[in-house]
């Protein structure tokens, strides 16, 4: 922890925990000490940690070859591409490939721009997109935006979930239209079932893009391949990342052919983006995928957690809502208490804003790991409730 603490940039919140190896929905601290893991490095180990077919696809590759420019062509690349096509959103027809989420929302808005001709967006109240400038200019929190204004121009926020809102934000600036299927940050907000689809509606009368931000909520996180599947439209472009390397940073701007194309030649590109590594693990990442069963273990284990944090009746808990395993337990206090007493019990979980807990455990999770997930959050849901009450 030396250099953590006095080297690198003061920028995380730390447990006090060192992590050093992990396999499925568990990982182990350096005393050896093991937890079930319901952060998944914010969602990243969505395939459980160490995946198989990822490691090995990472072995293979990283004796082959380690980079290789897009100026280029590659066979990892070419063999990465073809996987993506198999779960490409429908209703997009290309794809851009990056780094990280951030870079995939970035994308997204040069696209928009260039495309629309219009500098104007709408994203949401309680949206979360990234931290590098543009994302940022996005995301909705003042505690992330306003020590670095001004931002990108032109930028409005509407209420999530309310589509009489934001059509009421749009002007004759507007271009582009960014959404999340599912809030992650914001609070694990799941929109009414037809509000995606007069998002839709919206944009394609007024000729806006319709942008979907699926780092979080995308790769079978819901119990679907993408949370926008559950409510019936498609994205003119969808932002992906997180989980779709299987713990390699790799990102994938998806969109339609008409709007990829508006980029020419130099005018998007990076150093890393599609390099032979981070292509074969999502290769591998997208064959666990779609070949053992993820996908269907979502919606089944995040079934069984919802159903056992929504019977732990407490006063404390306003709602547990979310899809498969996006789920979050809207407290009616602040959480940081609960996320240190389940540390201290061996179960890892998030924060969603100062009074939602938030779990996206591995799709990899069975019945043993969701029930102790369930008991030992909800013992500490219960000794924070005890203090609270014995203070008033």
């Amino acid at each position: 922890m030396k250099y953590e603490d006095s080297f690198i940039a003061n920028t995380f919140w730390k447990r006090p925990v060192t992590l050093v190896r992990g396999s499925g929905a568990k990982v182990w601290d350096s005393t050896g000490k093991e937890y079930v893991d319901c952060s998944c490095g914010y969602g990243v180990a969505l395939l459980g940690h160490c995946n198989p077919r990822v490691v090995e696809a990472i072995k293979r590759q990283a004796e082959k070859l380690l980079t290789c420019h897009g100026s280029f062509y590659n066979d990892a690349r070419e063999e990465c591409l073809s996987k993506l096509a198999k779960i490409k959103p429908d209703g997009t027809d290309k794809v851009f490939i990056s780094n990280s989420g951030a870079e995939t929302v970035e994308t997204a808005i040069k696209l928009c721009r260039k495309y629309t001709n219009k500098r104007g967006i709408v994203a949401m109240v309680n949206g979360y997109h990234g931290k590098t400038m543009g994302a940022l200019s996005l995301t909705w929190a003042p505690k992330y935006r306003e020590p670095f204004m001004p931002l990108l121009g032109d930028v409005k926020f509407a209420p999530y979930g309310k589509a009489e809102k934001l059509e009421a934000a749009i002007d004759e600036n507007t271009g582009a239209v960014f959404v999340e299927p599912v809030q992650g940050e914001g609070g694990i907000n799941v929109p009414p079932p037809d509000y995606l689809k007069r998002v839709r509606e919206i944009c394609d009368d007024k000729g806006l893009v319709m942008v979907l931000d699926e780092v979080q909520s995308g790769f079978g996180r819901t119990g679907k391949i993408w949370a926008h599947q559950h409510f019936g439209v498609k994205p003119d472009i969808l932002c992906s990342s997180k989980a779709l390397g299987g713990g390699m940073p790799i990102g994938a701007t998806f969109a339609r052919a008409d709007i990829m194309d508006s980029l020419k030649r130099g005018e998007h590109s990076n150093t890393f983006g599609g390099n032979p590594l981070a292509c074969a693990a999502c290769s591998g990442a997208i064959d666990a995928l779609l070949e053992d069963g993820l996908v269907e273990n979502a919606a089944k284990m995040g079934g069984l957690l919802k159903k056992g944090f929504s019977e732990l009746n407490s006063n404390m808990i306003r709602e547990v809502r979310g899809m498969g395993l996006m789920i979050g337990i809207d407290m009616r206090f602040e959480i940081m208490g609960i996320i240190l007493e389940a540390l201290d019990k061996g179960v890892i979980v998030l924060e969603s804003g100062k009074t939602v807990v938030r779990l996206l455990p591995p799709l990899t999770i069975n019945e043993h790991e969701a029930e102790k997930v369930v008991q030992v959050v909800g013992a500490a849901i219960k000794e924070e409730e005890k203090k609270r009450t014995a203070g008033a």
